[in-house]
């Protein structure tokens, strides 16, 4: 047969760089998956030109092009049986005709409810409608993702962490996964409410109009500059742009006034209409020490203005004045309770205490759509049993190798169901009716509206709407009375890129800290302006959908930097302090391997939790 594929592959017009290697592995391919030497050499052909390959057959491209008859073989088995999971391990068992199907049904097995398999809690069985695919003998063709050996090897353990300045990774050792994983006792259900903002599911998005930008700038420099008038810390502001001799105090937005990145020469200070008319004046910042200033950042200044042309800042308020008026408590109509059994429950006596799993997307690795990753997170999580599992988008990323190519033989909506919404709803069938997963979504979602700020994913699955909900992009919600706000926009990765700081002799203040507590001082889930490239925002929804009424007790921020888990303080000189503890989980799936997700525990106020990074 190696005459016949060295044959095909000649009259394609390729040659070999070791043809008695690659002639001796693409015989093996043929074997291993009942290819014709036709078919082979159709599906190289597929794959150099996706790649844009040469006309010479490369040895180093035979593990690549090896992955992809797999995937080729999975989807072909897929159209036969749409209702079957199937991993790397399986692919090879099913075409040798070694898996044994076992009739035993599992204990618990919706198969009258659902029309996809059941994930149930042996890790070392694939499920399907009620039967049982052996995986036996791990087979030679597995991802990189199943190669690795280390599963859920706790990176940082974080029991004290006001006094935790940095996250340290532990070097791996050879626990065992059950040295990590130990079974828990099943939690009690918690109580969860949805607390309502723009936009809504079908809601109409707007173009980027001019009028809505102006009205979106001006209401955030008033907001704040009521904010300040109104805490009887600060005298009321004034026009920046009015000479002075002596002393003023100023409210407004930070901009540049040349494109690209912000720099501290020239630096400009624009007022609200209402002080100043809109305008701009230079703004001197050489007398300070620090600072931590962005474009779009709304500051409070005390400075001079001798001329009209230069305000010289002496100091620079950087957050908005805590006021018991902001308290989103005072506004009940925004908040939805989602277990009927608790809307006629008195939540004061309810503990502020509750157990979470957090992951940030990608839930797959960048060779593949088989989502192994969000496999082994549920498998964890049913061993652990949190109370919440909060999973945020993307869920599937436009930005993966295989979406982009458009060689994907489904809808996304498809995917979105099949490959993520139906394992979910296994594993809260199997879990019951304590387990209560949070979806979020992200702009990177191919199979959902990309305008941010974003309306929650529109599913009802049977039986399961109170335990599997959406919330909006940004969102906030309460579990056990613990407010949690989340936004899946990597703005702490844009902020880090256009902010600009001075730190005094001898500071050493955590950057992620200072990134993460812009935006609690700002009270907006984007304070940057004008947006970074590619956030598509649309500002006919984002005064509301963007705010922070109230600082929550957790902020989950999802980024590609570095994952941590810190708590931030908000507030000034003279005012009460307010925590909240920020989480950046990191991304679940990183290139073709795993990454991290967290595990935290809230016990009562953020000091008082802890919380263990885990890679996956």
């Amino acid at each position: 047969m190696e005459e016949e594929i060295k044959s095909e592959f000649k009259k394609s017009g390729f040659t070999f760089d070791n043809e008695e290697e690659i002639l001796q592995k693409c015989l093996a391919f043929c074997i291993n998956y009942n290819l014709s030497p036709c078919d082979l050499v159709s599906s190289w052909d597929v794959y150099s030109l996706n790649r844009q390959l040469e006309l010479t057959v490369q040895n180093a491209h035979m593990d690549a092009f090896l992955q992809q008859l797999q995937n080729e073989q999975k989807e072909a088995i897929i159209k036969k049986e749409p209702g079957l999971h199937l991993y790397s391990n399986d692919v090879k068992m099913i075409l040798s005709d070694k898996a044994e199907d076992i009739d035993e049904v599992v204990p618990g097995t919706p198969t009258e409810k659902y029309d996809t398999g059941f994930l149930g809690p042996l890790d070392s069985a694939h499920k399907t409608n009620g039967s049982i695919l052996p995986s036996g003998k791990p087979a030679d063709l597995v991802t990189p993702f199943g190669q690795r050996k280390n599963k859920f090897v706790v990176q940082s353990t974080i029991s004290d962490l006001p006094n935790t300045d940095s996250i340290k990774e532990e070097p791996h050792d050879n626990n065992s996964e059950d040295d990590i994983i130990k079974r828990v006792q099943p939690r009690k259900r918690c109580s969860l409410q949805t607390h309502h903002s723009k936009p809504e599911t079908s809601c109409r998005f707007m173009y980027d109009r001019i009028e809505d930008k102006f009205n979106f700038l001006e209401n955030r420099i008033m907001k704040h500059a009521k904010a300040f008038a109104a805490s009887g810390i600060y005298e009321e502001p004034v026009d920046p742009t009015v000479a002075s001799q002596k002393s003023l105090f100023a409210i407004g937005m930070v901009c540049c006034e040349e494109e690209g990145r912000l720099k501290e020469k020239p630096l400009l200070l624009q007022s609200s209409v209402e002080h100043s008319g809109g305008q701009r004046v230079r703004l001197d910042l050489q007398k300070l020490s620090q600072f931590s200033i962005f474009p779009g950042q709304v500051i409070g200044i005390k400075g001079d203005n001798p001329s009209g042309h230069c305000l010289i800042a002496s100091e620079i308020i950087d957050h908005v004045p805590l006021l018991d008026s902001n308290d989103e408590n005072s506004q009940p109509s925004k908040k939805q309770a989602l277990d009927k059994d608790l809307i006629q429950t008195d939540l004061s006596h309810v503990q502020s205490e509750i157990s979470a799993l957090i992951a940030g997307g990608p839930f797959t690795t960048t060779d593949n759509l088989m989502f192994e990753p969000l496999t082994e997170l549920l498998a964890y999580a049913r061993r652990k049993q949190p109370q919440l599992l909060i999973l945020l988008g993307p869920f599937i990323d436009s930005e993966h190798p295989e979406i982009k190519k458009g060689t994907v033989n489904r809808t996304f909506d498809e995917l979105f169901h099949h490959e993520i919404l139906k394992r979910i709803q296994d594993h809260v069938e199997y879990m019951g009716s304590a387990a209560r997963v949070i979806l979020v979504p992200s702009i990177r979602d191919a199979s959902h509206d990309f305008v941010f700020p974003q309306p929650p994913f529109s599913i009802h699955p049977p039986d399961l709407k109170d335990q599997i909900t959406s919330i909006t992009n940004p969102g906030t919600f309460s579990a056990n009375e613990v407010k949690v706000a989340c936004c899946t926009v990597d703005i702490i990765k844009q902020l880090s890129g256009e902010e600009i700081s001075r730190n005094a002799a001898g500071g050493s203040k955590h950057r992620m800290s200072t990134l993460a507590n812009h935006i609690l001082c700002q009270r907006s889930f984007y304070p940057l302006y004008p947006p970074a490239e590619g956030i598509p925002l649309d500002f006919s929804l984002a005064p509301e959908a963007l705010e922070i009424s109230s600082i929550p007790d957790i902020l989950i921020l999802p980024s590609d930097l570095t994952h941590f888990v810190k708590v931030v303080s908000v507030g000034g000189e003279g005012e009460a302090q307010k925590k909240c503890l920020c989480v950046n989980p990191g991304r679940l799936a990183r290139g073709e391997g795993g990454g991290f997700f967290v595990e935290l525990n809230y016990h009562g106020s953020p000091e008082s939790a802890t919380a263990s990074v885990i890679r996956i």
